[in-house]
């Protein structure tokens, strides 16, 4: 046998959640005269503010691809009225035009997927009951009468809908409800605010190429994607605030928390952004 062995792969990740827990219990200790009992929940809500500050350049410059893209429409109808007749290349040349103006059409996922390694990181921590070897004491901590490490489904187990648990989701529930409902007014209008702005595009390039091109052949509803597939999630975009009351029904208390404060940031940042 070597007296050499190699590291084990499994102590740097070790290492690096008990880093984390440590980090949690220090900021809890730091906030325990303002929250007493529940300073590792607001220790969470800190981390996660800590995380949305560092991506929010991100998502200023999304927020300015997004009018980026905007300004472009009127040229993308354009291009639809000259390729009416061809799907293929009026793609191809939308993709053209967005490539030359250094405009993505995805430029706005960036910021959400960066955030992923935070929630997956609460999500893991008060998911064990060990840690590096060591007992997880981030899940002794409670917010109200609501352990952290607890679902949905243990605080209706512990007291009902209406125990003590049970009310600290309900809370939860009726925030993610009343921030899903801000986030859909504002895409709905973001929305109906694109959409005027392409069909006066699509009109100005009707009139222009009337005498190759009918009026029904360049409609909107004919070929009003900018890139295959967009049409389809930018209709269900405005629906998505709500899938986060399944999110914080199913994960643990303490991501939950990463995720109602993480989805209540995004709706405060784009109202700032695109006001």
């Amino acid at each position: 046998m070597s007296v050499f062995s190699a590291p084990s792969v499994t102590s740097v990740p070790a290492v690096f959640f008990s880093g984390f827990v440590h980090l949690v219990e220090r900021l809890a200790d730091l906030l325990e005269p303002l929250f007493h009992a529940s300073a590792a929940a607001a220790a969470i809500v800190l981390f996660t503010a800590l995380v949305r500050l560092l991506v929010h350049p991100l998502s200023r410059a999304a927020a300015r691809g997004q009018k980026a893209r905007a300004a472009l429409q009127p040229r993308i109808a354009e291009l639809r009225g000259r390729h009416a007749r061809d799907p293929e290349k009026l793609q191809r040349a939308v993709l053209e035009l967005h490539a030359r103006e250094q405009v993505s059409p995805l430029s706005g996922c960036l910021p959400s997927l960066l955030q992923a390694p935070a929630f997956l990181l609460l999500y893991y921590v008060f998911s064990h009951s060990t840690i590096g070897g060591e007992t997880n004491g981030l899940l002794t901590h409670r917010l109200l009468d609501a352990p952290l490490g607890d679902r949905w489904t243990d605080a209706l187990a512990a007291g009902g809908v209406f125990g003590g648990a049970g009310l600290v989701y309900l809370a939860l529930f009726a925030v993610v409800a009343a921030v899903a409902t801000a986030g859909y007014r504002l895409t709905r209008r973001a929305t109906a605010m694109n959409a005027a702005v392409m069909n006066a595009a699509v009109m100005n390039a009707t009139a222009v190429n009337t005498a190759t091109v009918s009026p029904a052949t360049v409609s909107p509803a004919a070929g009003g994607e900018q890139v295959p597939g967009l049409g389809a999630v930018t209709r269900a975009m405005p629906f998505l605030s709500f899938f986060t009351l399944v999110t914080v029904a199913v994960v643990p208390l303490a991501a939950a928390l990463y995720v109602v404060t993480s989805t209540a940031w995004s709706v405060a940042e784009r109202a700032l952004l695109h006001r």
